[in-house]
């Protein structure tokens, strides 16, 4: 429909043919003091008004049969996300200060607080193996709790914290509805133990629950030996927590420092708590169009009126 915009510099050319046309064949009148007596003199401008309007109105209804459409960001009347965090020995690293577990618990709150009230969030986090499970609620001081119980320590076994994860979303639906979900992880480290993460993302690939990756650190994050030896090198494995979230249909971002931890939460939580919705303007545009209509009618008959 939008071609029918190409209509109007042919309609502009032919009013300026038109006024040629008239100049042309102009009669010649000896008694112009009598003439501006009769009739006012109309600025120039007033002459051509009634056409641009005319020539508005055309596009505006031109554009209206395009049935053009504006988007806009709406809060979610219902979601589920869960929040995976890793809190294994690497984790006591300072590099991300203070420390990369006390970082990573204040961003997690910086999370919640973006979310709408709507939107069901539960917990898993794990070291080892996946420690505590908190099944998607609304209440926000349940959810706090069981993220500042966290203490580094143990392995990192993210596969099965993606697996636990991708349970509790499973379970969120109510009588074979489930609401839009996603799962945010943020980790540290490499994977150490149990399954391969990367298939647990092909399985929530197939079934639409993209899952947010954060990598947390940089190559210099040191922690102390379990013994009397030097400190352990404990550096983040970003390709992986972005290769996870690839496969899952998700969104990789790295943090080496805390405030950069927390403006990637916050974004987060502004992406995850709203959905885009279109809504239709045709009827803007035709009302635009017929006023404009109506306008040049008016201008004309007011302006341009002619001698009988």
């Amino acid at each position: 429909m939008l071609w029918s915009l190409l209509l109007l510099p042919l309609a502009l050319l032919g009013y300026l043919a038109r006024r040629r046309s008239v100049t042309r064949y102009a009669v010649r009148f000896t008694g112009v003091p009598g003439l501006k007596l009769a009739a006012a003199a109309v600025p120039r401008w007033r002459r051509h008004l009634p056409a641009a309007l005319a020539l508005a109105a055309l596009a505006a209804l031109g554009l209206a049969l395009a049935k053009p459409q504006r988007t806009s960001a709406v809060a979610v009347d219902r979601a589920t996300i869960v929040v995976v965090t890793d809190h294994s020995r690497s984790m006591l690293a300072t590099d991300v200060g203070p420390d990369r577990l006390t970082a990573a618990k204040d961003a997690a709150h910086t999370f919640l607080r973006q979310l709408p009230a709507g939107v069901e969030v539960g917990v898993v986090t794990f070291a080892d193996a996946p420690d505590q499970v908190l099944a998607p609620t609304r209440s926000r001081n349940e959810v706090g709790a069981v993220i500042d119980q966290q203490e580094a320590n143990g392995a990192t076994a993210t596969g099965d914290a993606l697996q636990t994860a991708l349970d509790l979303v499973r379970r969120s639906g109510r009588r074979g509805h489930r609401p839009p979900a996603a799962i945010v992880l943020l980790s540290d480290g490499a994977t150490t133990t149990g399954v391969d993460p990367v298939g647990v993302a092909k399985v929530a690939r197939g079934e639409h629950i993209p899952i947010y990756t954060i990598s947390l650190g940089t190559g210099a994050g040191l922690v102390p030996s379990p013994g009397l030896g030097a400190p352990i090198v404990v550096q983040p494995d970003p390709a992986l927590l972005r290769k996870i979230a690839d496969t899952s249909g998700g969104r990789a971002f790295a943090a080496q420092d805390s405030g950069r931890l927390s403006a990637i939460y916050r974004s987060l939580g502004s992406r995850l708590g709203q959905r885009k919705v279109r809504h239709e303007t045709t009827a803007a545009f035709a009302v635009g169009g017929l006023v404009l209509l109506l306008a040049a009618a008016a201008s004309s008959v007011r302006w341009v009126g002619r001698l009988p």
